[in-house]
């Protein structure tokens, strides 16, 4: 609006105290500043300043019309300092949107170093196995694991988790030794829903050898979670995240099966809302993220 242009030039003379002065500030000629301020008295019927040739004076209205002139300014300015701080460290608020999966230890290995060197920082977690709106939940971040949909989300690799057939040893006492991928379809299996529709158990050896056996579904869930503690209760044969049951594999509570076999490595991915530019909070923590789900050991505690 020209009328708060006229107002920061206006403040911007009385700060300079000249003309000239706030012109070279202004970047702009002596002439254009004059007539601002000639304007400014016209469309308002009132001088704002006594001109002499050596110097400006403020009338009773100019005073009393700059004071609201420099209060607008600085709130421009204070609002420009806190975009500089939003892009130049982490401040504010963080949304991150994750599957439930995630709510573990890696996401606060991650992000606790983070907040703990940034008090200005602050995180809400949102956690969700569907899909959720990033635009009008106002996320800044998702991570995603898996196959993406194409959308207009921005999407950013951050690591590839080795899969894992796994079992509990309770289930494998009560079952003959498994050596072979064919084996598989007389076995009870827990699974996530979404693995209905997809390949997602093919199954490759050193030889190039591929495997894609049909199994029999016992339990399946939309919570990976959930679906864990059916696998360490025994409940049948299960496909997991390394990264995520990497305890489990080491205290014995799971154990491989066919390691042999390799199965697809699972994408982890963090999205994003399509921007020319993102805040410096959202780039430290993409990079807090992939630096610690690339780890492949646990961060000690």
């Amino acid at each position: 609006m020209e009328i708060l242009r006229r107002m920061a030039v206006f403040a911007t003379v009385v700060e300079q105290g000249s003309m000239i002065a706030a012109s070279r500030e202004l970047g702009m000629t002596p002439s254009a500043v004059s007539q601002h301020i000639s304007k400014l008295e016209a469309e308002h019927g009132v001088s704002l300043l006594h001109r002499t040739t050596r110097s400006l004076t403020l009338t009773e209205a100019g005073s009393l019309f700059y004071q609201g002139c420099a209060d607008m300014l600085a709130a421009a300015r204070l609002a420009e300092q806190r975009l500089s701080e939003l892009r130049d460290a982490p401040v504010g608020e963080l949304r991150l949107a994750a599957p439930t999966g995630f709510a573990g230890p890696m996401l606060t290995e991650a992000l606790a170093p983070l907040l703990a060197a940034h008090p200005r920082l602050s995180l809400k977690l949102f956690f969700h196995d569907e899909m959720i709106d990033l635009v009008q939940h106002r996320i800044d971040l998702a991570l995603r694991a898996g196959d993406l949909k194409d959308s207009s989300l921005v999407a950013r690799h951050l690591a590839d988790w080795d899969s894992v057939l796994c079992a509990a040893p309770a289930y494998l006492a009560r079952h003959a030794p498994i050596t072979q991928p064919q084996q598989l379809t007389e076995h009870q299996w827990v699974m996530l829903d979404h693995e209905r529709s997809q390949s997602w158990l093919s199954m490759e050896n050193a030889e190039g050898v591929v495997v894609r056996p049909e199994v029999r579904v016992r339990v399946s869930s939309n919570n990976i979670l959930a679906a864990r503690q059916f696998v360490l209760a025994g409940m049948g044969l299960s496909i997991q995240p390394e990264p995520e049951i990497r305890q489990e594999l080491a205290d014995g509570r799971l154990l491989r099966i066919l390691p042999e076999w390799r199965l697809p490595a699972l994408g982890i991915y963090v999205v994003t809302p399509r921007r020319d530019a993102q805040p410096a909070k959202v780039r430290y923590a993409i990079d807090a993220l992939r630096q610690r789900m690339q780890q492949r050991t646990p961060v000690a505690a």
